[in-house]
């Protein structure tokens, strides 16, 4: 498509991979394995600064700040929805991070939740980057012009440094590489496979 749309892409299928982990960590504590607690904040970490603060920030104060400006509407269609789903997952990631700075080893009722909020939560974010990828991103496209695409690329660097922080963008790469090492990867059921692609 373009630099900015590649950009937004190539994080989703970084996100992606890590909920593949997810789903994988929630299976190993629904056979009984024994998991740390402390795992649950590591991606809670990631989601909350990687996928929303750096990815969801740059669809929500540029994007679809700039499609908004191009006419379509915040409160209702495509994009009420998309904020709808982030606002959701907000949610997920939350539960996740609250059990996670629990004490001790992780009761059935915890263990229970945290498998419940890791596989809605991946249902949600896998579903959500579909329509992003195939219909919303596309729609963009035909409303915004290449220099509009072009300024946005330039902006989501500008949001990655006075955002996120120096630096901080490859951080997160590199917890989503352990957490993926650790865990592999559970296919995310109904989702169609991507491919692979590694950040560089």
């Amino acid at each position: 498509m373009n630099q900015a749309i590649d950009i937004l892409m190539h994080e989703h299928r970084v996100i992606e991979k890590v909920l593949g982990a997810l789903l994988a960590f929630a299976g190993r504590l629904e056979q009984g394995q024994q998991e740390e607690r402390a795992t649950l904040i590591e991606f809670a970490e990631f989601f909350k600064n990687f996928a929303d603060k750096c990815h969801h920030g740059k669809e929500e104060d540029r994007l679809f700040t700039e499609m908004i400006r191009h006419g379509f509407p915040k409160e209702q269609g495509p994009l009420a929805v998309m904020y709808h789903e982030h606002d959701r997952g907000r949610e997920h990631v939350r539960a996740l991070a609250e059990l996670g700075g629990g004490t001790g080893p992780l009761t059935a009722a915890e263990l229970a939740s945290a498998v419940q909020h890791a596989r809605d939560f991946a249902a949600l974010l896998s579903a959500h980057i579909m329509k992003e990828d195939t219909v919303l991103y596309p729609m963009s496209g035909r409303v915004l012009t290449a220099l509009d695409f072009e300024r946005l690329a330039g902006e989501f660097e500008t949001f990655e440094k006075e955002v996120m922080g120096e630096g901080e963008h490859e951080r997160y790469h590199q917890l989503a590489d352990r957490l993926i090492e650790r865990y592999g990867e559970m296919k995310i059921a109904g989702h169609a496979d991507h491919g692979c692609c590694h950040h560089g």
